[in-house]
């Protein structure tokens, strides 16, 4: 193991995601959105949110909104790029509902839902529109559809406001939407995001195309047309064990066809969002210290979910390597991107001292947060912040940042602005500094999200992470790498590679002691005093066989700070809840490089 410990003062970040006029071959992190919704969700609106997608743009560059309730929002700092990615089930619904000019908006049950307030008559709606019917297995339009000239009618507001916000090397709107598959109450839902305006005329949904491999096929016939495009599986823990199948929708085995058209199509999958986290779970992970994150327990109250290992993102990764022995290709080489998944039009909140919910009145208020549950979801006080999506660009416009999230060079943070950084390769140098890392790691290694070529030494991987300017120290980065051996047997270990102040791991246990904690609970504050401005090493895989594949990702850690809960009870006089950690440590994922024998 080699551990370098650097400071900012040391070594400037030469990656700042600001606009270039030229484009940075070296790449920037930009941090972003991809996945919110507007009012044009259902949900949303019966929910009580009106913010439009121009509004959710807005804020996401900075500009104030007003909630419904008179809340002024606005982000401290602006974002690099966002997509309105609002559900394509009932887009044509929504459009009737709120443009009086619209066929079919004087139908009585539209009437009925403009006029909704009480909480009780929200839920009832939810429960009637969209449990009951969207996630069934044969979804239909509500009586009140007014046919699909109406969702044509708010695509095309969706891709004219983003379009309008779209300004290149400063903000890239992203063009998108949410198939919302939840076939029997599984989670299968995939946002669908374009690589600039060559868009199709209208949207599909889960009413029209009932599977994956459906979606996957008008994907095809997109791409046919000359149109780039492609889908994020998200909010995998409540997939009830279908998002990493060893079966197609059909019942079948998983063929080699399937895994290429899988592989092709979904890049990325997103690792965090309100509803709770995706990498792993605290009851199949126990050996791993800090699988206890927002692990969002109250899930499995509703429809039948039942946490499994194979919900879980590093699950997934596992069972790829699992098909790809047996198959030879990987159907879940997936890349990390985050999203938050609000339901309020606020772009990337994700702030833990100013959560004010994600979902209206179900969780607009401390008290709903702390004692209520979310339509069925999850209870309030199982709530995260949601994640930030963060990639590595050549520059801030459309094209870069998804080609960006097609290679998977990309990050997904708990909500800080971390900075992150891997490379593999044979021989890789001790990094010396972020610029000399990547011109290195380009030149003679792969980045994450990529494939190592097919060698006969151990790769080293490089790491760099860096503090939010704005936010807490580091404590560690660690390198998660998993396995299938020669016999097909999985296999998967967690090394501290890099970390602050002079620790030393156990000589028994190799545990690497906690950083410790400076939070003071009866105020929710903390300090600075341990921890890293930046941490950079490498290490070299001792246990490295060329024979068998293998991934390997990067997690950073910051310092212990308190939760969102934590400050609702402080700023109302209240005590701590008992069953929600009070303090939690951030973290940013990045996107594995893998190991393919042969390739």
């Amino acid at each position: 193991m080699k551990r370098l410990l650097c400071s900012v003062a040391t070594f400037a970040f030469a990656f700042a995601a600001t606009a270039h006029a030229d484009p940075n071959p070296l790449r920037n992190a930009y941090f972003g959105e991809t996945h919110m919704h507007t009012a044009f969700s259902l949900d949303a609106y019966i929910g009580g949110t009106r913010l439009m997608p121009a509004d959710a743009l807005r804020f996401a560059q900075g500009e104030a909104v007003t909630m419904p309730d008179g809340t002024v929002m606005q982000h401290e700092r602006p974002l690099d790029f966002a997509t309105v990615t609002d559900h394509s089930e009932y887009l044509g619904e929504m459009y009737s509902t709120m443009f009086k000019d619209a066929p079919g908006h004087d139908n009585p049950d539209l009437v009925t839902l403009r006029g909704l307030t009480d909480i009780e008559d929200r839920q009832s709606w939810f429960f009637k529109y969209v449990v009951s019917n969207n996630r069934g297995s044969n979804p239909q339009h509500p009586d009140f559809f007014a046919g699909p000239g109406t969702t044509k009618s708010a695509w095309d507001l969706i891709v004219t406001a983003a379009n309008e916000a779209n300004k290149p090397g400063e903000f890239s709107a992203m063009i998108g939407f949410e198939w919302s598959a939840a076939p029997n109450g599984a989670n299968l839902h995939r946002n669908i995001i374009f690589r600039d305006d060559n868009v199709p005329e209208n949207v599909v949904s889960y009413v029209d195309l009932n599977t994956e491999e459906q979606l996957w096929e008008w994907m095809r016939l997109q791409e046919s047309g000359g149109k780039h495009l492609l889908a994020i599986p998200h909010n995998s823990n409540a997939s009830k064990g279908r998002m990493f199948p060893d079966t197609d929708s059909f019942g079948a085995p998983l063929s080699l066809e399937y895994a290429r058209t899988r592989a092709h199509f979904e890049p990325l999958i997103e690792m965090l969002q309100v509803k709770g986290g995706s990498e792993v779970h605290r009851k199949f992970w126990a050996a791993d210290e800090f699988s206890d994150f927002e692990n969002a327990d109250s899930i499995q109250k509703n429809s039948g979910r039942i946490f499994s290992k194979r919900d879980f993102v590093r699950g997934g990764l596992e069972r790829g390597l699992v098909h790809e022995f047996n198959l030879g290709q990987n159907p879940f080489k997936y890349g990390f991107i985050g999203g938050t998944d609000n339901h309020n039009g606020l772009m990337s909140a994700v702030a833990e001292d100013n959560f004010i919910g994600a979902h209206g009145p179900e969780d607009g208020t401390v008290e709903r947060r702390r004692t209520g549950d979310i339509l069925g979801w999850i209870d309030g006080k199982d709530l995260s912040i949601g994640s930030l999506a963060a990639v590595w660009a050549t520059e801030n416009t459309r094209s870069a940042i998804f080609d960006a999230m097609r290679r998977r060079e990309t990050y997904a943070t708990s909500g800080p602005r971390i900075k992150l950084r891997m490379f593999g390769g044979v021989g890789l140098s001790d990094p010396i500094g972020p610029e000399a890392m990547a011109r290195e790691g380009y030149l003679n290694g792969t980045p994450m999200g990529g494939t190592l070529p097919s060698i006969a030494v151990a790769p080293t991987l490089t790491l760099y992470a860096e503090k939010d300017p704005m936010g807490a120290n580091l404590d560690r980065i660690q390198i998660i790498k998993g396995w299938v051996d020669v016999h097909g047997d999985l296999n998967e270990k967690i090394i501290d590679v890099v970390w602050s102040g002079d620790r030393q791991p156990d000589p028994v246990t190799g545990k690497l002691p906690a950083v410790g904690n400076t939070v003071d609970l009866s105020t929710a504050l903390f300090t600075n005093d341990i921890g890293a401005s930046v941490l950079s090493g490498s290490w070299t895989d001792a246990d490295f066989n060329p024979g068998e594949a293998a991934f390997y990702y990067a997690r950073a850690l910051e310092i212990p700070t308190p939760r969102w809960s934590t400050y609702d009870a402080v700023r109302n006089g209240l005590p701590l809840l008992e069953d929600v950690p009070a303090i939690i440590q951030e973290r940013a994922w990045g996107s594995p490089i893998w190991y393919a024998p042969g390739q």
